[in-house]
């Protein structure tokens, strides 16, 4: 499908949410004409592995009524109206696999909104549907649209039913609000109304740009190919999103925690210069919050392939919050894990125990240090920079998987 150059840096970032084969990235492709799932083992196992972005513009037709008025390609198929362009959208594609729950409760940290997809032809709620969901409002994202994906395979009578099913689901974690399109992904039905949808239901943010710059790090990448000369290699690239603030070409940033000294077993912040920005614009010369960015840097590429700076936040030198390798937190657990193949207890957190503890885009692992009520002190075997404001979502051993029992505010370091 093609798709209109993107006019202009996105200003809000939209996840997709849901249990695996659901049709996330399907939906993505056809909102955007781009499929996010990009990777060989992806394209291999036929699943989203990483997180997975793409932009889409949206237009709204002068000359038609809602929902055709809205698309993502610029024309009109209605009439001879004028399109107008409503904003720009980053769509964060997150797993669905439970075994890649810390890569979707990364995504997360970075939506503004989210996209639930569940599949008009099985039962609601699948076990992942129910973990992305607690995800979903564990991370604070209020504002959901729910797409009821692949009505071709289902005649009416199902598809009222899996819709009563969804909407008892949704209201038992607090989403009855959130509406319901039904669509296929596949057939590109509906897709108008499901745009409609998230114009209406996941407002674009308001961001401080006074601010100093502020940047989560969701993947990072060796952008040169095999043989590349040593004179032409280009440095390391970071992608994430602003949080606040404003970014230039020629900037000089810090990143923390940073890089992993071998010799001294300690990260050590570095300090870099920010030599281009790329958006789904183009290259430009500064960016500003809301949508994905990619920042290049003169970072050597060793340290920036296969994503091994994921976690990291990129802001101005001697700006950024301190680096901690322990953490007080007030934890607010569930009654049931999430996602455990039959209902478990979930158990109070126990001295001594290690726990996997998901802080913004970074993913660590920690020991259980005291516990006195609700409140938990944790020593980190992987030190975090905390963003401001950041939740932390919770997940311990059961079944042989980190499942999710809980989330919890930082309260000190």
């Amino acid at each position: 499908m093609s798709r209109r150059r993107i006019p202009r840096q996105s200003e809000v970032n939209i996840g997709t949410a849901g249990h695996v084969d659901h049709g996330k990235t399907t939906m993505v492709e056809a909102l955007t004409g781009r499929w996010t799932s990009a990777h060989s083992e992806e394209l291999r196992r036929g699943i989203t592995i990483k997180v997975g972005y793409a932009d889409a513009a949206v237009y709204r037709c002068e000359g038609c009524e809602p929902p055709e008025a809205y698309n993502t390609d610029g024309g009109c198929s209605g009439c001879d109206g004028t399109p107008r362009l409503e904003r720009v959208v980053s769509f964060v594609d997150c797993p669905g696999h439970e075994s890649l729950m810390a890569n979707m409760l990364s995504g997360a940290s970075l939506m503004d909104g989210a996209i639930l997809v569940i599949a008009a032809n099985e039962q609601v709620p699948q076990p992942q549907t129910r973990e992305h969901l607690q995800a979903l409002k564990m991370a604070g994202v209020k504002d959901i649209v729910v797409a009821q994906n692949k009505l071709d395979l289902v005649n009416y009578e199902a598809a009222i039913e899996n819709y009563k099913q969804i909407v008892d689901f949704l209201e038992s974690y607090g989403y009855e609000d959130a509406p319901v399109i039904p669509i296929s992904a596949q057939k590109r039905l509906n897709m108008d109304a499901l745009i409609q949808a998230m114009e209406e239901r996941i407002p674009t943010p308001k961001r401080d740009e006074t601010k100093p710059p502020l940047m989560q790090v969701i993947r990072s990448f060796d952008i040169n190919k095999p043989g590349t000369r040593a004179e032409d290699l280009k440095g390391g690239v970071l992608g994430g999103s602003l949080m606040q603030g404003v970014l230039r070409v020629g900037d000089e940033v810090e990143i923390k925690p940073g890089i992993f000294d071998p010799d001294r077993q300690v990260y050590v912040s570095v300090v870099t210069k920010v030599v281009s920005l790329g958006t789904s614009a183009g290259l430009v010369d500064e960016v500003r919050p809301g949508g994905l960015i990619a920042v290049g840097t003169e970072l050597d590429p060793f340290f920036t392939k296969g994503d091994s700076m994921i976690g990291n936040l990129i802001g101005k030198p001697g700006e950024l919050p301190d680096v901690v390798e322990g953490l007080t937190m007030d934890a607010d657990l569930l009654e049931l894990v999430v996602g455990a193949p039959t209902p478990t207890k979930v158990e109070p957190i126990r001295k001594g125990e290690i726990l996997r503890l998901n802080v913004g885009t970074a993913v660590t692992v920690g020991s259980v240090v005291e516990v006195h009520g609700d409140r938990v002190n944790i020593s980190l075997r992987r030190p975090v920079c905390p963003p401001p404001r950041s939740r932390i979502a919770i997940s311990r051993r059961v079944g042989g998987r980190w499942r999710l029992i809980g989330s919890a505010v930082m309260v000190r370091s």
